[in-house]
């Protein structure tokens, strides 16, 4: 083969790698993203890895708690049913039911957090909480697994709408022999003095 030969071969792989490049670029521009100055949806328990440093986060405002002898007994059962659909991914509501990635919630209402349900096995926040699972406590880790126990297992991001806790918290009473007995009323606030 002569040098002749040898410069069509050379100018041939040059032509192709500055076609690529050329392309490369000219897709780049084409369908460029761009990232948004802030995120549509901040996922609870996620940090976020952004160039610029985000803003801190302001004070968690604490919700105010429901009277649960009241909300419970007007609950939609069926809505609680439908949205615990969400927790059959992970939990078994049965009696004597197995374990899955999460323990069986048999009769979990008044029970000990982090107690011995089949040999699962809890993590250590989960246990250090200690304390039983009242209907404020359900109320509450619902709406937040991550944020309300700091390092349990459970990875669910958890239930926004307090309606939809409290309808799952009356479908929860359901799954023991014996429905767990409601917290007494709240006291009515005082009236203004005139």
């Amino acid at each position: 083969m002569d040098s002749w030969e040898w410069n069509k071969i050379a100018g041939a792989v040059l032509g192709t790698l500055i076609f690529v490049l050329v392309l490369g670029m000219f897709g780049d521009a084409v369908y460029a993203v761009h990232k948004p100055a802030k995120p549509g949806y901040i996922v609870p328990g996620v940090t976020q890895t952004a160039a610029a440093p985000a803003a801190a986060p302001a004070a968690p405002v604490e919700e105010p708690l429901p009277d649960f002898a009241k909300v419970i007994p007007t609950a939609d059962v069926a809505n609680g049913q439908k949205v615990a659909h969400f927790c059959a991914q992970c939990h078994d509501w049965s009696k004597g039911g197995p374990n899955r990635i999460g323990p069986n919630l048999w009769n979990i209402l008044g029970s000990a957090r982090g107690e011995d349900r089949g040999g699962f096995a809890f993590s250590s926040a989960m246990k250090a909480k200690g304390g039983t699972w009242t209907y404020a406590e359900l109320f509450r880790f619902l709406k937040s697994p991550q944020g309300y126990i700091p390092g349990t297992k459970m990875t669910f991001a958890g239930v926004s709408s307090a309606q939809d806790r409290i309808d799952l918290i009356a479908y929860i009473r359901t799954w023991a022999d014996s429905p767990a007995p409601l917290p007494a009323p709240e006291a009515a606030a005082p009236a203004p003095k005139k």
